[in-house]
């Protein structure tokens, strides 16, 4: 049912139905947008399916008025150029701007060719919850090791037992229940746990999909040298964004970036050595962390198209260097206390 609004109008266009957002009756609704018009590179996609994530249920008042949601979705091409899948091919979409709706014209960086055999359906999932299992994963070998996975509930969770055991993984299941134990064990689980009290320095690996206290408990669990990943979004189902809960997203983040001890400081450094030079030094001439510079830095931009430019908030969040909205709609609320859209509608001193 979903594709992506044509900025490019044309009188007498016709129409295709999708979810957008709206400013008069909640974050979201059911609404007719212009037929999309490929621009070259682009191709024009039918959508069969689509894929619920949390960043777009949860920042869903974040998008300005009128803009068609969603990022994750399968179908089949329409019209092609020759530049990505041809004519007739099944994809899925990941991370395109737009999914959730009935055609959408998208590059071919934002398709992957569906394998015969493989349900429109399953493939839909792929593109946000798939790949973000995958990459974690990826940070090293789990080939014969121990993988905790914790947040199985979840679609990344879900991902990534059954990566993770297709890679020779011993895998470990933690989930909140006994009831969301259920089918854990054809995935891929070769154990499922609801707690992990009482179990330390156990895992090779852990993939952390929850945060807050079970990011504590999973760090305890690491054996020597072992290491931990998380999903961008771990621990902020929620939660405020005060100062407190930043500064523990910040930690868990040092934490993830690299191999790790448990209670060692920086990333891929033993405990008790002192962090890395180069984050000493640049923190020491810039007057704060590199990392934190480049993110002022890419929101004073965005400050500037805002004021000056009628630039839609998506295209500014790329831009500026963001690989998706909902990433910079949360680091432009940090940074600036409102959203992008509130921002631009205020008068001008």
């Amino acid at each position: 049912m979903s594709g992506k609004a044509c900025p490019r109008k044309r009188k007498n266009a016709p129409c295709a139905p999708s979810w957008s957002t709206t400013a008069e009756s909640g974050p979201v609704r059911f609404a007719d947008v212009e037929e999309p018009i490929p621009s070259a590179g682009e191709a024009l996609v039918e959508i069969r399916h689509i894929s619920l994530n949390f960043g777009e249920l949860n920042y869903a008042d974040e998008w300005r008025p009128g803009a068609v949601h969603g990022h994750d979705a399968a179908g089949v091409v329409v019209r092609a150029d020759g530049s990505g899948p041809p004519e007739g091919a099944r994809v899925a979409l990941g991370m395109a701007h737009g999914a959730w709706a009935q055609r959408v014209a998208v590059g071919p960086a934002w398709l992957g060719t569906v394998p015969e055999g493989v349900d429109l359906a399953d493939a839909a999932a792929l593109g946000t919850a798939g790949v973000t299992a995958l990459r974690v994963l990826r940070k090293r070998s789990v080939l014969a090791r121990n993988v905790l996975v914790t947040g199985v509930a979840g679609g990344v969770g879900y991902f990534a037992v059954q990566l993770a055991a297709l890679a020779g993984a011993r895998v470990t299941a933690l989930v909140g229940s006994p009831q969301r134990a259920a089918g854990l064990r054809e995935l891929g689980a070769d154990e499922v746990l609801t707690g992990l009290d009482g179990v330390e320095g156990r895992f090779d690996f852990v993939m952390d999909a929850v945060g807050g206290p079970v990011t504590v408990q999973a760090w305890r669990a690491l054996a020597e040298g072992g290491a931990s990943g998380a999903p961008g979004g771990a621990g902020r189902r929620g939660r405020p964004a005060g100062a407190g809960h930043r500064a523990r997203d910040r930690e868990r983040f040092q934490r993830a970036a690299g191999v790790v001890r448990p209670g060692g400081g920086a990333p891929g450094h033993r405990r008790g050595r002192r962090p890395p030079r180069g984050i000493g030094t640049g923190a020491s001439a810039l007057g704060q962390t590199p990392g934190a510079y480049v993110t002022r830095w890419r929101i004073d931009l965005a400050c500037a198209r805002l004021r000056d430019t009628d630039e839609p908030v998506e295209s500014i969040s790329s831009a500026v260097g963001y690989g998706s909205p909902h990433a910079f709609s949360r680091a432009f609320r940090r940074a600036k206390g409102v959203a992008a859209g509130e921002y631009r509608s205020r008068p001008r001193g």
